[in-house]
């Protein structure tokens, strides 16, 4: 269940165990948080608990570093509820939130509207006004209020620590195989189908537009990706999707473009999810579109080769 504000909150909402943060992407580290939750939850007879907030802090605190996102809060929403996390609170984050002190928050927000019984964090968390609120701070409060506190270890994969940082940088230089690898599922842009030029129907190839969304833009070039209508979860294809500005067309502003490599079987979808799998090659202009279409078609075997290896290995990211 969604509650919005602390307004939405009745005395009847009952024991929690909490964590708290911005979780954008929903990745392997915020997963083990979740999932100790739920655990912590079922221990302690308390309903695990997401609070979250909108818009991003860094809006708020640091606009001129506040990133582009990975997912928006409804697909973190959905991500939560995958992993047994029953509410999600998400509160407006402004100026007169941010400047509540650390013991204000704990009072006001975990203990009086949460009735936090748990609370667990990373083991860098910050909280309260100029984040002068740490782990030290939050466990003394946690005694005063009754909750205990648990810190919880981030996850390394391969070395690296897992954070949303991390997997944006990944994703803009177009490493969207590891990116999905610290994702824990293929990182995904969804939005509107909307009009292309026609230049893939005259080449007989089904083509689909994705509407430019806010969220991180893998950088420039060709992937392997699976489309998915996300009206119908039956209806998805292989596909192949170019991030660019058409060179060799002349150029314009950056398009998403995929290629189904399979018969739409049906009509148009109105809203197209668009897994990013594996990246084929840079963006290049090519001296006519002749030269362009013999690429396509090669990138299209890859694309093949791709999918029949996946089949066989029965999983997504490789």
């Amino acid at each position: 269940m969604i509650y919005r504000g602390l307004s939405s909150i009745g005395p009847d909402f009952g024991p929690s165990a909490v964590t708290i943060g911005n979780f954008d992407g929903v990745h392997a580290g915020h997963r083990r948080i979740m999932r100790r939750a739920v655990a912590l939850g079922a221990e302690i007879g308390a309903v695990p608990t997401v609070l979250t907030f909108d818009p991003h802090p860094a809006t708020v605190v640091a606009p001129e570093r506040t990133p582009r996102l990975l997912s928006t809060l409804e697909e973190r929403a959905e991500l939560m509820r995958q992993e047994g996390i029953e509410r999600v609170v998400i509160l407006p984050f402004d100026r007169g939130f941010s400047s509540l002190s650390p013991e204000e928050f704990v009072r006001d927000v975990l203990s009086g509207a949460l009735q936090a019984r748990a609370v667990l964090v990373g083991e860098n968390f910050r909280f309260g006004a100029r984040q002068t609120g740490d782990v030290a701070v939050l466990r003394a409060l946690g005694e005063i209020h009754g909750f205990r506190t648990e810190v919880v270890g981030g996850v390394k994969l391969r070395g690296v620590l897992v954070s949303s940082t991390v997997i944006r940088g990944l994703i803009e230089r177009g490493a969207v195989s590891r990116a999905g690898r610290l994702l824990e599922r293929p990182y995904a842009l969804e939005g509107p189908v909307v009009p292309g030029r026609g230049i893939g129907r005259q080449r007989t190839a089904p083509t689909l537009n994705l509407e430019t969304p806010a969220e991180v833009i893998p950088a420039r070039g060709v992937y392997i990706t699976r489309a998915c209508d996300v009206h119908d979860s039956s209806r998805s294809w292989a596909s192949v999707t170019n991030v660019g500005v058409r060179p060799t067309f002349g150029g314009g502003p950056l398009t998403i473009e995929t290629h189904l490599l399979e018969p739409l079987g049906g009509p148009d979808p109105v809203r197209l999810r668009v897994e990013f799998l594996r990246r084929l090659r840079d963006e290049r202009q090519f001296g006519s579109p002749e030269e362009l279409k013999i690429q396509i078609l090669r990138d299209a075997a890859a694309a093949r080769k791709f999918f029949r290896r996946l089949g066989r290995a029965g999983k997504v990211i490789t």
